[in-house]
């Protein structure tokens, strides 16, 4: 690890090159990015100090929720401050001199494969499973073999010194990665700053109608509701937990009403955050 102070830090998943590298890059150019092996180990860097903040992906507009993420949030101890969303821009990258028809193999994560199969299929090359994009990338430079590439991000081939085959070969323009800032401190913007979005989980109490009774609240008092899943947290599959996005503010009087009404159904409420609502929502309605 450098010698750079912590609190310039941004921790992420995966190798350098990853798409939570670039995403740490574009929006905190001025930090230093440091690569962890799991979600785990990024969270607990904030955690115990050793960096600011950690890039944590949450969604995929494509392949859904992320694995593993909202078990580990509610007991991270830390706050989500900010979000942002990443393009998913695929490329096909060889090893230098490689040129498109000495390829017989591609590499990359499962979730970019299957993003990216009209490019196998037109090119007639076999996909090849790999634990991540960057990673893949990093394989394939240190094979120097040029019938194998790889699908990754633009910054794995520049961090790998590989060629870029050929651009945006993702079946479907717009596919888009949702992250979250972590951090030790909660930073709730000032309302009147902007939009702003609020993320919690909660438990209904065993009752009839009791999901149906909590979430009331928010269409009475006209709060939109931009996210809602259910996990199971325990061995009887009986106690299901709620992760929930709204548009709004604990200090707006309509939404601590509805908050209110969430919690007298509600065995157990867990505030993970209130930050500003990304300008991408605006543009692309998210």
């Amino acid at each position: 690890m450098s010698d750079i102070d912590p609190e310039n830090r941004i921790a992420f998943q995966g190798v350098p090159g990853a798409y939570g590298h670039l995403s740490c890059s574009t929006v905190y150019p001025q930090m230093e990015a440091m690569a962890c092996d799991t979600f785990a180990d990024a969270l607990a860097m904030v955690r115990d100090g050793e960096a600011a903040l950690a890039m944590i992906p949450i969604e995929n507009s494509l392949g859904g929720r992320v694995a593993d993420i909202h078990h580990l949030l509610p007991d991270s101890g830390l706050y989500i401050i900010g979000e942002h969303f990443q393009p998913v821009k695929h490329q096909l990258l060889g090893v230098p001199g490689a040129v498109l028809s000495d390829i017989k193999e591609v590499h990359s994560h499962e979730q970019a494969l299957s993003q990216c199969r009209g490019l196998t299929r037109d090119l007639g090359i076999e996909p090849m499973i790999h634990a991540d994009t960057a990673g893949s990338a990093k394989m394939i430079a240190e094979l120097g073999d040029k019938s194998k590439a790889s699908i990754a991000s633009s910054l794995a081939g520049e961090i790998y010194g590989l060629t870029v085959l050929r651009d945006r070969v993702e079946d479907r323009i717009g596919n888009t990665t949702r992250f979250i800032i972590m951090s030790r401190q909660r930073q709730d913007p000032d309302p009147k700053d902007g939009s702003c979005m609020m993320s919690f989980v909660f438990q209904v109490r065993s009752q009839p109608a009791a999901l149906y009774k909590a979430l009331g609240g928010f269409a009475t008092n006209g709060i939109n509701v931009t996210k809602l899943e259910s996990y199971i947290t325990d061995a009887s599959f009986e106690a299901a937990q709620f992760y929930i996005d709204i548009e709004g503010h604990p200090d707006e009087a309509r939404v601590s009403r509805a908050i209110e009404e969430l919690q007298f159904f509600s065995a157990k409420l867990k505030i993970l955050g209130v930050y500003p609502a990304n300008p991408y929502r605006r543009q692309y309605g998210a």
